[in-house]
């Protein structure tokens, strides 16, 4: 396991035993764009599955930003579902975290990390990922329904 400790205390580390895994669930199917309506049951498969990073907060060692990795450890990663509590962000926490996934992938030999996000390139570019510069190399098999913003319930598809 990985952990780091930033100068005003936050703790960030790979430890799935400290996830809070209702917290998480809780954020992600109410407030992330990208998992509105997310039932828990897939959050818990989906973090046993990957290799997450959390970041705790000085003090209490509530959690206050989450991260999943999914990942051979070897080659590849695809950074998701990154997310920080609206009561902690504007800290930096996003950029460190993003950062910390980065380096740590590299402690790995992992060397490419892809993600997608429709809201934070400026907290992903200053860690240096990039726009792909040849898009017309990748492609994709999405059979996700669309989800309401309103509702969070699939929509039913034509």
């Amino acid at each position: 396991m990985f952990s780091l400790t930033r100068a005003d205390g936050h703790l960030l580390s790979t430890d799935p035993a400290r996830l809070d895994l209702d917290r998480v669930h809780h954020w992600l199917s109410t407030d992330a764009y990208w998992a509105l309506g997310r039932d828990r049951e897939t959050v818990v498969r989906a973090f046993a599955g990957s290799l997450p990073f959390g970041i705790y907060r000085p003090g209490d060692d509530r959690q206050v930003a989450v991260a999943r990795v999914v990942t051979d450890r070897a080659t590849f990663a695809w950074l998701c579902d990154v997310y920080v509590d609206r009561t902690a962000r504007g800290l930096g926490l996003g950029t460190w975290l993003a950062g910390a996934v980065r380096d740590h992938l590299a402690e790995l030999g992992v060397r490419r990390i892809l993600l997608s996000t429709g809201d934070a390139h400026d907290v992903y570019a200053r860690v240096g990922f990039t726009p792909l510069d040849v898009p017309q190399r990748w492609m994709q098999l999405d059979r996700r329904q669309p989800v309401s913003r309103i509702t969070g319930k699939e929509q039913s598809g034509d």
